[in-house]
Order: structure tokens, then sequence, then C-alpha cells
């Protein structure tokens, strides 16, 4: 969806500009994108890859295991259905660091390997509450995916790395200004998903009593 939505813009963007005679300005514009577009991914290279190998270094220092632990109490309370010895918690936690520190490129394969822990748990469940039906129960998201994946999307970040080095790239006079508004505003999309998710699931328990 989102290649047809940019490629309809590239080519209203070329008729616009072969009608009103701007086509020179559309070739130049497009050439010193193309090198923006190189030049900040060379830019962004460096600073991920500093900051995934700060990550591995945390991982086999114990730090990631030891913050694993202490999102345990938290991951209890957000998955109470997801039992403590279950991989789909380390994979949580591991993405809720890596979104910590704004790593969005490295919480991704946690992420990914979270949901296919999750749909594992799920199915298992589905064959254990649904013997005849389980197929059918099991194409719809459980709750505990929903969940993580609002929480994976509201992404708490404590240090925005991203739009950091975009803003350096960009020439900001100062790229860490938007630590503190970065903190907010994903505060209040973690705090708000997390309120969304809480009164869904407790419509979905008493729907259950009912």
């Amino acid at each position: 969806m989102l290649n047809k939505i940019w490629g309809l813009m590239i080519i209203i963007g070329v008729v616009y500009g072969a009608v009103t005679g701007n086509m020179e300005a559309v070739t130049d514009a497009a050439l010193d994108s193309a090198k923006e577009a190189v030049s900040l991914c060379i830019t962004m290279i460096g600073v991920m890859s500093l900051w995934v190998g700060l990550m591995e270094i945390a991982r086999d220092a114990g730090i990631i295991a030891s913050l694993n632990r202490k999102l345990n109490p938290f991951l209890t309370w957000l998955f109470p259905d997801i039992p403590k010895d279950h991989p789909a918690r380390e994979h949580i936690s591991t993405n809720i660091v890596a979104n910590l520190l704004g790593l969005g490129w490295a919480c991704t394969p946690a992420g990914l390997k979270a949901m296919e822990a999750l749909r594992e748990l799920h199915v298992e469940n589905c064959k254990r509450k649904y013997p005849a039906q389980w197929e059918e129960h099991a194409r719809c998201a459980s709750r505990e995916m929903c969940t993580f994946l609002v929480l994976n999307i509201s992404s708490l970040q404590l240090i925005p790395v991203n739009m950091i080095a975009y803003r350096s790239q960009y020439g900001s006079v100062n790229p860490a200004s938007i630590i503190a508004p970065a903190i907010i505003a994903t505060s209040a999309s973690t705090v708000a998903g997390l309120l969304y998710a809480a009164i869904r699931a407790g419509r979905e328990r008493k729907k259950g009593m009912l």
C-alpha cells in the first residue's frame, strides 16, 4: 500500500513539473534527494552499528539478562497468561529494552521472535480449549499478541537514537534536544495503549463470565 502511495506521489510530481515547465527542477530535486538518501543511510549505518554493538556487549555482560529479570513483574502484570518460563517473555523484554534505547531496527528481530512464540502459545491454548474447532479460533490473534503489538507500536523511548541521527544529519544545532519531548510523547502513547489493552481485556472477561 505504501509503495502505491509513494508511486502515485512521484507520478503526480513529475506530471505537475512537466505541465508547469519545471522538469529541470524536478530532475535536480530527484538527484539531490538520491544523494541525501545515500548520505543518510551511511550515517544511520554508523549510528545503528554503534548502538547494536553496545547491545551485544550489554547482553554478553549480563546487563540485558538483569533487565529482563527486573521486567518480569511488569510482564506478569501485563501478560498474566504467559507462563513464567516461556521463551516469549525473554523476547518481549529484549524488545522493550531495545525500544527504550530507541533502537527501532535492533528491536525488530526480538519483536518477530516474540510474536512467533506468542503465536505458538496461542495455538497450543486453542488446541487445549477447543479440540474440535481449534483452527478456527487460532486464526484470530490472542489478547497477548494484541497487547504486545500495542506496546511495541507505542514504543516508550528514553533515547530516540534515530531521531537524533536524523536531526544531526540535517544540521540541527542541538540534535539531542528532542529527548525530553520524545520521552513525554512516547510515555503518553504507551500509557494510552496499555489502558486501551486493559479496558479491552476487561470487557472480554466480562463477556466470558456472561
